[in-house]
């Protein structure tokens, strides 16, 4: 038998998928977790997991661009 503090979490999760949708789910939780970086980041003052962060976007902002050429 399920106790009261699981059924709560069930029905919890089915109102956030129902709400939200399935798809969507992951960007939630996504978005969530970064928000919690954020505020963990804040009581710190941790600067080195915002360095990680935008090393990363860097990262990928620094691929090469295809350039497109004209053939005549």
């Amino acid at each position: 038998m399920l106790g009261k503090t699981e059924l709560i979490l069930l029905v919890a999760a089915v109102i956030l998928v129902l709400f939200v949708g399935g798809k969507k789910l992951p960007e939630l939780a996504r978005g969530i977790g970064q928000a919690g970086k954020e505020l963990r980041k804040g009581f710190t003052g941790d600067v080195n997991a915002d360095d990680e962060v935008k090393s990363k976007k860097d990262a990928e902002d620094d691929k090469p661009e295809r350039r497109k050429i004209k053939i005549s």
